[in-house]
């Protein structure tokens, strides 16, 4: 093929893939008919997870018709307690799923088939797949009305596009950035240095040293090996709400060091925000300091890194010049430099902690009396020490056992084994490990089996056996104006175990209702017929078995 004829072939492949991305910049329409602003965007870095989609406010109320982005049919929809609360998913023909969470309700068409499966099976959570052809969408169709629903804290939509095969969310501001306006560019706050252990030194200290952005006038001392981190949000024309950076580069001396550039994540990648941020930081002050470097362990796609996994090697006495590049996905920048300065000093050897180690790519087991704990390969980042105490307390159904690593995340669950030092009840479901942090528990569940408690955990800390044998408590709310209302509302909690399940009954028929930040609501108040006497019953159970039962007149 001579040059001519390849310059022809790819101006046409040049011009075909411009088209593509102009068809894709407009296959989706907005789901509002009011101007959209947002109080969330795709890849904001939360404890645990990124976010993976993007929030649209409401005019800060609920019942706002949403409409479907483009032809599809709804795939699946689900009503969980917390979480997206109550989400629709629809499927569309270019491959993509997009979804709308915290909804009020559902078009009527699969409300209906939502709420019979509710009655069918007497529970308010659910999640239901449909065909092709149940429920077909145009674009523009109203799929749901927007809500506060689960985890939310204020009323708005959270919209996702996901790829249908794999479930991959990817990023949907390239899709609807047209019905946004932003002109502000990101905003650092602070810079972190961070000496590798036993290798590097910062301002003569192997401790990390985080800098405000007003006090990047002067130099930073260090020697040896180091790696930086950032802290930064984004804003946007129209809302005083933050963001998080699109995308994140360092160089030094003009060398690109590390990229992170936040367009899709994988739902096993979430977790992997924990070794991707300072990790210490954000659990000790809730800082969200996204680190310059690549743990061995972690697998996050949107990493990038030069073949030092983003340490920097400071091995002469001269100065180095650093500079974040910071942008958003509208092409605004802001450069954040500073200078580190090579200043030769001693470099510690790496205090020693004590315990077993911790591969980060291989199976480890801990084994101590009365304790079995198996950490998968691929559960940790790096290698560590994990030191794991036995506290006595003769009056314990087991002993506490101190599982300390400091502040490690772990990316999967692991399986935890405890023995049990006597049954002061034969009722062995009455039992279940609990996690503790001073005054802090927080249930784990577990199955008894041949003397010891099993179950998985995703933490490390402090866990012992606990007895539950005491059942949930009811509380009626406004329980005067029901009749009149029929605004049926209980408070419920439980102490040990948590809460596991829950009906109503009115006059013996089984009625709907949601749980809702530890209220019990009625969802259908049509149900319950206004001004006439109602006698009612409230079961509450709890995750060991322990049952609370309740009668009412209204």
């Amino acid at each position: 093929m001579t040059i001519h004829k390849l310059g022809l072939v790819l101006a046409f492949v040049s011009a075909l893939s411009g088209r593509a991305q102009d068809a894709a910049g407009d296959y989706f329409a907005s789901p509002f008919d009011f101007p959209l602003l947002l109080s969330a965007n795709f890849g904001e870095l939360r404890p645990n997870h990124f976010h993976n989609g993007i929030d649209i406010k409401t005019q800060g109320v609920v019942g706002k018709p949403v409409r479907c982005v483009a032809d599809g049919y709804v795939a699946r929809v689900a009503v969980l307690h917390g979480g997206y609360g109550q989400a629709v998913y629809v499927n569309h023909p270019n491959g993509l799923t997009s979804v709308y969470g915290h909804v009020l309700s559902f078009a009527p068409d699969v409300q209906k088939a939502v709420r019979e499966y509710q009655y069918a099976h007497e529970t308010f959570v659910c999640d239901l797949s449909f065909a092709p052809g149940e429920f077909p969408v145009k674009r523009g169709e109203i799929v749901a009305i927007s809500g506060n629903e689960g985890a939310s804290a204020g009323p708005h939509l959270h919209l996702e596009l996901r790829r249908t095969e794999t479930n991959e969310y990817i990023d949907p501001m390239p899709y609807f950035k047209r019905y946004l306006r932003d002109t502000k560019p990101p905003v650092p706050s602070l810079v972190g240095l961070y000496p590798v252990p036993g290798e590097g030194v910062v301002e003569g200290s192997p401790r990390k040293k985080l800098v405000g952005v007003s006090r990047l006038d002067r130099p930073i001392s260090a020697w040896g090996k180091v790696y930086a981190g950032i802290s930064a949000k984004d804003y946007m024309d129209g809302t005083s709400n933050f963001y998080g950076v699109h995308s994140v580069t360092l160089y030094v001396d003009s060398a690109e060091v590390f990229n992170s550039t936040t367009d899709a994540v994988l739902p096993d990648e979430n977790r992997m925000i924990n070794a991707f941020t300072d990790y210490e930081e954000q659990r000790r002050t809730r800082r969200l300091v996204m680190r310059s470097y690549k743990s061995p362990g972690n697998r996050l796609r949107l990493l990038h890194t030069d073949s030092g996994r983003g340490v920097v090697n400071i091995d002469e006495e001269r100065d180095y010049r650093f500079e974040y590049v910071l942008e958003d996905n509208f092409g605004n920048r802001r450069m954040c430099r500073f200078t580190v300065r090579g200043c030769r000093q001693e470099i510690p050897a790496p205090e020693e902690r004590r315990g077993q180690t911790l591969r980060w790519n291989r199976t480890n087991v801990v084994q101590r009396p009365g304790l079995e704990l198996v950490v998968p390969k691929h559960c940790l980042y790096d290698d560590v020490k994990l030191r794991a105490r036995i506290v006595s307390d003769s009056a314990g159904i087991s002993f506490d056992y101190v599982l300390d690593a400091g502040y490690v995340p772990l990316h999967g669950y692991c399986s935890l084994s405890i023995g049990m030092r006597c049954l002061p009840v034969a009722d062995t479901t009455k039992y279940y490990i609990v996690q503790k942090w001073g005054k802090w528990r927080a249930p784990m569940g577990g199955k008894y089996e041949g003397g010891w408690m099993k179950t998985k955990v995703r933490s490390l800390g402090t866990f012992a056996v606990a007895l539950d044998t005491v059942p949930p408590r009811i509380v009626p709310l406004g329980k005067s104006g029901w009749r009149a209302s029929r605004n049926v509302r209980f408070r419920v909690s439980d102490g040990e175990s948590g809460i596991a399940d829950y009906k109503v009954y009115i006059d013996g028929k089984f009625v709907l209702f949601g749980l809702k930040k530890g209220v019990l609501v009625v969802q259908d108040k049509e149900r319950i017929r206004p001004g006439v006497p109602h006698k009612l019953e409230v079961r509450v159970t709890d995750r060991c078995g322990n049952l609370s039962r309740k009668e009412y007149e209204f």
